[in-house]
């Protein structure tokens, strides 16, 4: 097989993109048109790797690369980037945004420089905030400017709850958020009796928001965590179809405690 570079790959997007040659397909998409395709490949990303699939991971990260060189050919042929650009802008703002790394500023400089994590950290938002308010005028940069709408809902609260954490927007520990879950489940309750369903949404969402906050202070990625459920939840449920296939009954020959009787051997099992 041969041994192809990223010019090629370039190149190759180049011809995809060719009016007279091209794809059909390709030569249809635009920036919009592109975003779902780019956030599935990120999600088959991140899939790969929760199953420690490496083979499939190499895949899905060459499908993950052609997005970026899909929106550089876009970029190039309105005139607003092209990859090089994306690059060197890339290696800039990394090289601004590791002083501990890059004390001067240059690529290949060394640096003698030891920093602890949490100064690292602090030194990263600190060099983000700059940045933000570089964009702006002078005074118009907003703590929460630009989190990505973007996100799935769960990592945008995450990163919401950080960067109003910065400012000092925060609880004091875990125990304070437990509290806050419990007024929230209150009114969650209270909602349901209304039989507003606006309420109902409105109270979810902030029991939701709640419970991504005592993740953040409990040191757990909520996304990780509700996968992991679903994988959990996927194994368990599988095991009570395998019980009733067996059984040769149906579904509905089944009472919900017999069902539930199933999920708790399932858990005896440690599946």
């Amino acid at each position: 097989m041969a041994d192809y570079t990223i010019d090629d790959l370039i190149y190759l997007m180049s011809r995809l993109r060719d009016p007279e040659t091209g794809c059909p397909w390709d030569l249809k998409q635009t920036f919009a048109t592109i975003v779902p395709h780019t956030l599935e490949e990120a999600y088959e990303v991140a899939d790969a790797i929760e199953q420690a699939d490496w083979t499939h991971l190499n895949d899905e990260l060459g499908d993950l690369l052609f997005q970026v060189i899909f929106y550089a050919q876009l970029g190039k042929e309105e005139q607003y980037f092209d990859f090089s650009t994306i690059v060197s802008n890339l290696v800039t703002k990394l090289i601004r945004r590791h002083p501990h790394v890059f004390p001067d500023g240059k690529l290949r400089s060394r640096s003698e420089q030891e920093l602890s994590e949490e100064q690292i950290k602090a030194n990263w938002e600190a060099i983000k905030q700059q940045e933000r308010d570089a964009k702006g005028e002078a005074g118009d940069s907003r703590v929460l400017d630009d989190v990505p709408r973007a996100l799935p809902a769960l990592s945008r609260a995450v990163k919401l709850q950080k960067r109003a954490a910065q400012v000092g927007f925060d609880w004091d520990d875990a125990e304070d958020v437990l509290d806050q879950i419990e007024e929230e489940l209150q009114e969650v309750r209270e909602a349901i009796k209304s039989g507003n369903k606006a309420a109902v949404l409105d109270e979810m969402g902030d029991m939701i928001f709640a419970q991504v906050n005592l993740a953040r202070h409990l040191g757990v990625n909520p996304e990780d965590a509700v996968r992991s459920t679903n994988s959990k939840f996927e194994r368990r449920f599988g095991f009570i179809e395998d019980k009733i296939r067996a059984s040769g009954k149906e579904w509905q020959d089944y009472s919900l405690q017999e069902l539930d009787a199933f999920w708790d051997q399932a858990k005896k099992e440690g599946l």
